[in-house]
């Protein structure tokens, strides 16, 4: 059975958030996560709440897809599938807040190009509520694009250098979140259209501007036009009082104050030498019937945040008419006497109902004064004067912490006591050092106990006294104890006897829980007695504290003593009487016509209609293909294998010659043809099947040999020598083929037999 502290989801919240700021916090919220199902989800919640970094959300990719398990920050060696991604999105929607930095370094910036193509979603953090954006360089200003989400409400954006693609970064962030929280610090001036870009933007509740040009007349317009801001912290930095006045320039735009019908015009609208002022009389009856317009700027703002010489600050406060709660100076230390003096009575004067907090800082140009201290070339140290602030009476909280104004005298805490009576939280200047060169502070623990018999609800004081012995009267006074009292930072304090000390402060604080001084001995200014004689205070506080809560219950008086009782008894008889009552309420009628106000109202009602048109032809692709014959050059090598054969011609055959005797007279003469009967040309039957054997069956046979036979003998004929005149041809008449003795034309030779 759970304890009712962790029943209860907002106390639960409560302790989580405890421990995640104490030392170690993570680790031990991690394993408190890990030892119960039921404390797990929310102490989850607490933990992924806010990440300083990306690398826990890299942490939470599989091992292998990382450079280096053990390193996330490196970056992927391979890119993440889908499944890789469900532990990343569940634990993403616990994230509230992020913080980045861009030179930290401590992750690649490979990371956000994987994550811009491989999330399973538009965005990775959906739930992400606040981020913080320090960018160096244009690509680290573009990768705050993967966490704008619609369900953000806070950026803050710090550039070093003014990037060229801002203009259209700050557009796309007003077109696609809706913000309550915008601050922007930059060492550049803020773009020309800087309030167009913002205009969408008109939820805004907190607007931080640390840059030049923030305190131009458009901007300030911009600003008083905010209907709901309440935070605004401004940085008047090496900039003039003119240019403070400036900003408030076009507050008020024209009101038509120039006719006469106007409410702030004196003009009566009678053309008389001696006119007589009407405004006032105008003001006054519509102030009376509720209709005079506020001209107030800034009607909604209660936290201020200033920064600058006080002489600006005090310029700027001036124009403020809103009822500020909380007021942060962060002024040049030491500032001048008298713009100090103007400032602490304009801020009694103007926020004195209504302010419960006032913090005083110094600029970082003021603390180097704080480093040289130590050194023979630092200044004196110079006091702060509170005897100003003389009206503050609902002042809850007041902290000064200045590097070299740090002197503050008795006459300082009784004014701020008598001013600020319901002061709960108290700090001046800690954390300053007080050097034997320099002497001893000037508050001592009396005039603590002045301070906290006035200011009965102070819980927290931090501050730099000479502790010694207190007087008698403050110990024998029950006005000097405080049941409030119960944490105390006395710093560098000075201290002789630590007895004394410690049974001053167990009246002064019967209740007191903690007590701090600094311990360090590596630190500026430290003193070796004063931190042992603090720490023996420190350890004997706790038990005289009790023996002197024991002595407050013997001092109390004792309980009065029962007297003797005696026992007796009465009889007591009551008589009782009736009596009847006849009661006849008395009834009236009242008839009451009612009959409704009736309102005719008509509402033109016309949708709107938007015409859409769509292109419906399918994309084509035209492609181009070339084909080119693939060519295949063989050659292939045909040499016909010969055979050399000889045969014996000397056989029994029958040899007949014919001698051919060729001149060239030959060829000029035809062979004589002898003349046949006419007769003779009719075919017989013999002779008719030797003409069809020779076209059908010889001719194509023999045709194309004899051909090729002839084509031979020619080029035989041109080699031959032309002196030769007669060949003798011996005609084989054993060959088979009888085509192959007729190398000659027949029809050119003459046969002699």
């Amino acid at each position: 059975m759970l304890p009712s502290i962790l029943r209860d989801p907002e106390a639960a919240r409560k302790l989580f958030e405890a421990i995640l700021e104490s030392p170690n916090g993570k680790r031990a919220l991690s394993r408190l996560a890990r030892t119960c199902r039921a404390i797990c989800e929310p102490a989850l919640n607490v933990l992924w709440r806010e990440l300083d970094s990306l690398v826990p959300i890299l942490g939470l990719f599989p091992g292998h897809l990382l450079r280096k398990a053990r390193k996330p920050g490196l970056g992927f060696a391979k890119i993440p599938a889908e499944n890789d991604w469900k532990v990343v999105l569940r634990y993403s929607e616990r994230v509230r807040q992020l913080n980045y930095n861009e030179l930290s370094n401590a992750v690649a910036t490979s990371v956000f190009s994987v994550f811009e193509g491989s999330r399973p979603r538009t965005y990775i953090l959906p739930r992400l509520i606040e981020l913080n954006w320090k960018a160096e360089t244009p690509a680290g200003l573009d990768r705050c694009s993967l966490f704008l989400s619609p369900e953000l409400r806070i950026i803050n954006l710090e550039i070093s250098t003014k990037f060229p693609q801002l203009n259209s970064f700050l557009a796309d962030m007003s077109s696609r979140t809706k913000l309550t929280g915008f601050s922007f610090v930059s060492p550049t001036s803020l773009p020309d259209a800087f309030t167009e870009l913002l205009l969408r933007q008109d939820t805004l509740e907190r607007v931080v501007l640390v840059a030049p040009g923030a305190l131009s007349p458009g901007v300030g317009r911009w600003l008083a036009s905010l209907p709901q801001l309440k935070t605004l912290q401004l940085d008047l930095t090496g900039r003039s009082m003119i240019a403070v006045e400036g900003f408030f320039d076009e507050l008020r735009p024209r009101s038509g104050d120039s006719t006469p019908s106007s409410v702030g015009s004196t003009d009566s609208g009678v053309f008389s030498e001696d006119e007589l002022d009407f405004s006032e009389i105008r003001k006054s009856a519509l102030r009376l019937t509720g209709d005079l317009p506020s001209k107030k700027s800034f009607a909604q703002m209660r936290k201020l945040h200033l920064t600058g010489d006080v002489s600006n600050i005090a310029v700027f406060v001036k124009h403020i008419t809103s009822p500020l709660t909380q007021l942060e100076l962060v002024i040049e230390d030491p500032p001048d006497r008298a713009d100090w003096y103007d400032l602490s009575a304009l801020v009694c004067e103007r926020f004195g109902d209504s302010l419960q907090s006032l913090r005083v800082m110094a600029t970082g140009s003021s603390r180097f004064v704080d480093l040289v201290r130590s050194t023979t070339r630092a200044e004196p140290a110079a006091s702060l004067p509170l005897e100003y602030l003389s009206y503050l009476p609902y002042l809850t909280r007041l902290e000064i912490d200045l590097p070299e104004s740090i002197i503050f005298t008795p006459s300082d805490i009784e004014s701020l006591a008598k001013a600020c009576p319901r002061l709960e939280i108290l700090k001046l200047c800690p954390l300053a050092r007080f050097p034997q060169t320099m002497g001893a502070p000037k508050i001592t623990l009396d005039t603590v106990a002045y301070l906290i018999s006035r200011c009965r609800r102070l819980h927290t004081l931090a501050l730099v006294v000479d502790a010694k012995e207190g007087s008698p009267e403050i110990l024998t006074s029950r006005r000097t104890s405080s049941k409030s009292l119960l944490r105390l930072h006395v710093g560098h304090s000075w201290i002789d006897n630590p007895l004394q000390v410690a049974i001053l402060l167990s009246h002064m604080g019967p209740h007191l829980d903690t007590l701090k001084s600094f311990q360090e001995k590596t630190r500026p200014g430290y003193t070796e007695a004063n931190a042992r004689n603090w720490r023996e205070v420190a350890e004997l506080l706790p038990h005289i504290q009790t023996v002197r809560s024991f002595e407050r219950n013997f001092s109390q008086p004792i309980e009065n003593v029962k007297p003797a009782t005696l026992d007796k008894s009465i009889e007591a008889i009551i008589d009782t009487v009736e009596c009847g009552i006849h009661v006849s309420p008395s009834t009236a009628e009242i008839a009451v016509q009612s009959s409704p106000s009736l309102l005719s109202r008509e509402v033109q009602a016309k949708p709107e209609v938007l015409s859409i048109s769509i292109d419906a032809s399918p994309p084509t692709v035209e492609t181009g293909v070339g084909p080119s014959p693939i060519l295949v050059d063989q050659g292939v090598h045909a040499a016909p294998s010969t055979t050399s054969t000889e045969v014996d011609a000397r056989a029994s055959i029958i040899v007949k010659s014919v001698q051919a005797l060729l001149s060239p007279a030959t060829f000029g003469y035809a062979p004589n043809r002898r003349s046949f009967p006419t007769f003779l040309y009719f075919p017989s039957i013999f002779s008719l099947f030797s003409l069809v054997y020779r076209v059908f069956v010889f001719y194509p046979l023999s045709l194309p040999s004899r051909i090729f036979r002839l084509a031979a003998a020619q080029v035989q004929w041109a080699k031959s020598d032309k002196t030769e005149s007669i060949k003798e041809i011996t005609l084989n008449a054993s060959s088979p083929e009888p085509a192959t003795h007729s190398d000659i034309p027949l029809d050119v030779l003459q046969v002699c037999q």
